[in-house]
């Protein structure tokens, strides 16, 4: 999800209309669950978030080929309580990544509705670079990617990545990602067009995969 479905510029709504919106049937919608795998934690983003997040986001490292984040702790404020809003309408859901003993936000995984029902979703993430290579995204992705299967209840879930961003499609491939198509010219960066690869995961194929790797983890053991 290289390009935010945020956009500083239409957000007008004060930070606390999220107590405004009508409340919904799905228990996610109410406040999402924290998701705990052995170094990673994932949970609701915090006002208190901002700052941790505007540090380690902006980065040319980690921004270089994702749409521009918020350009201030404030517009990172606001970006949380946007995320609080759309949650409660039931499009998006939005988790910080923290590792455990360590409760501060290094990154985000975001999913968003496409359609009408949930039934076809994309998503996308952002890690500070300090934890790259660390396994922290593989764990954090696996525990978003179960979040999106089990319990939203996603068919198909789509990311796209820079044809030219190596550790994006990387990342995305040793998911189980299958890449579908190049849409060439598809991404505005920095006054440039870049041709983006468009990856998907289908619910019965993630299923399959965990299957065969409990089977594999069974034999070891």
């Amino acid at each position: 999800m290289e390009k935010m479905p945020y956009q500083v510029e239409l957000d007008t709504a004060p930070m606390s209309a999220a107590s405004s919106i009508a409340t919904t049937t799905s228990d996610w919608q109410q406040g999402l669950p924290t998701l705990r795998g052995r170094q990673v934690v994932l949970r609701e983003l915090r006002a208190s978030d901002a700052a941790s997040l505007f540090a380690l986001l902006t980065t040319e490292e980690v921004s270089r080929f994702i749409a521009p984040p918020p350009t201030t702790v404030e517009g990172f404020e606001k970006f949380i309580a946007w995320t609080m809003r759309q949650r409660l309408a039931g499009t998006y859901a939005c988790f910080a990544v923290t590792l455990r003993g360590f409760d501060t936000a290094i990154g985000v995984f975001q999913i968003r509705d496409t359609g009408l029902s949930f039934d076809v979703a994309e998503w996308g993430f952002a890690i500070g670079s300090a934890f790259w290579g660390t396994g922290v995204f593989l764990e954090g992705a696996e525990l978003a990617l179960k979040f999106a299967f089990d319990t939203i209840g996603i068919r198909r879930l789509e990311a796209r990545a820079a044809v030219l961003n190596g550790r994006g499609n990387g990342a995305l491939q040793k998911l189980g990602a299958i890449q579908e198509c190049v849409l060439r010219k598809s991404f505005l960066k920095d006054g440039q067009y870049l041709d983006q690869v468009l990856y998907a995961i289908i619910d019965v194929d993630w299923r399959r995969s965990l299957e065969a790797r409990s089977a594999v983890r069974a034999q070891v053991h």
